[in-house]
């Protein structure tokens, strides 16, 4: 098609009506339904698809004995056809939203770290500003927050875009680092040790990642480093509630974000054991999709969420 120009539709005073005809079509197969279903008389149905595969200079359905089957331009067009008619949708949604007083909805995915602190303060300033924005909040791992986001289901999220993942669609704005420590039961044996050194603890019991995660290889590696063997007396699990209750049940150690294990010494949930750990997770950031026009609440959420950073980090 000779046609580059990506604002080629406002040229061609592509309708509503011609993007409704293309569903109406596929659903259908035949032109006289489609044009019972949209209310139309047969040639005025037939004239708006032959306007549009006119400006188009292509065939967008193959006339069959079986009915009419969308050609590959066709179906490209009527895909795009549901995205477009389904954004419009949303933006009625907004509109509405925002007349009633509601101020929109927003979901949002976060991994840990920034899912005990910075999200929590951007929620409670942005909650003074708009009280009735409904905002939901999912905790999980990136890979799965990752998935989530790409279906649609996550209109953004904090966390990370990782080596195997297709960042094709995805915009990544960093937001901070995350170094790891050592934590143990308040009471542990090592809590106040002197010059505690990792071949001090690598033949405790431990608490960590499971393995195939991005943790447990970088908690292995800062053991091999060190000309050590990695633990052995292992639990695998990223449960928290079980982590926690292990620990003040035992004298296994764990390994946690600093600023996540901070929040658990402050309640005398678990003690942060004196040794600096040479082992970090990479930078965590916002995740959006280029693709997805995000909406009022979600654009208030997201400057909240910059501004709590700024401070934070």
């Amino acid at each position: 098609m000779e046609n580059t120009n990506s604002n080629w539709f406002l040229r061609a005073r592509l309708k509503t009506r011609q993007l409704l005809l293309l569903i109406a079509l596929d659903e259908q197969r035949n032109i006289h339904r489609a044009a019972d279903a949209l209310h139309m008389t047969q040639p005025a149905a037939s004239k708006q698809l032959k306007d549009l595969e006119d400006m188009l200079e292509i065939q967008l359905f193959d006339r069959t004995p079986r009915g009419m089957q969308p050609t590959i331009y066709g179906e490209s067009m009527i895909r795009h056809a549901r995205m477009a008619l389904t954004s419009l949708s949303l933006a009625h949604e907004d509109i509405v939203a925002l007349k009633s007083g509601l101020s929109g909805q927003v979901e949002v995915g976060v991994i840990m770290t920034p899912g005990m602190s910075l999200l929590p303060r951007a929620i409670s300033r942005i909650k003074q500003q708009a009280p009735l924005l409904r905002i939901g909040v999912q905790l999980e791992t990136s890979n799965i927050l990752l998935k989530r986001l790409q279906r649609g289901t996550l209109d953004f999220m904090v966390g990370r875009i990782l080596e195997q993942e297709d960042k094709s669609d995805l915009l990544y704005e960093e937001l901070a680092e995350e170094p790891v420590c050592a934590v143990a039961r308040v009471g542990h044996p090592l809590e106040g040790a002197l010059g505690l050194e990792l071949k001090d603890i690598v033949n405790e019991g431990w608490i960590l990642s499971p393995q195939g995660s991005v943790l447990r290889h970088r908690c292995d590696m800062m053991f091999r480093k060190q000309g050590l063997e990695p633990p052995a007396n292992v639990v695998d699990t990223t449960a928290i509630l079980m982590i926690t209750s292990l620990l003040q049940q035992t004298d296994f150690l764990h390994v946690l974000p600093i600023e996540v294990a901070r929040y658990y010494a402050q309640l005398n949930v678990l003690s942060i054991l004196p040794i600096e750990l040479p082992c970090k997770m990479d930078s965590f950031g916002i995740i959006t999709r280029r693709s997805h026009l995000l909406s009022p609440g979600a654009l208030l959420l997201l400057d909240a969420i910059r501004d709590a950073a700024k401070e934070m980090y």
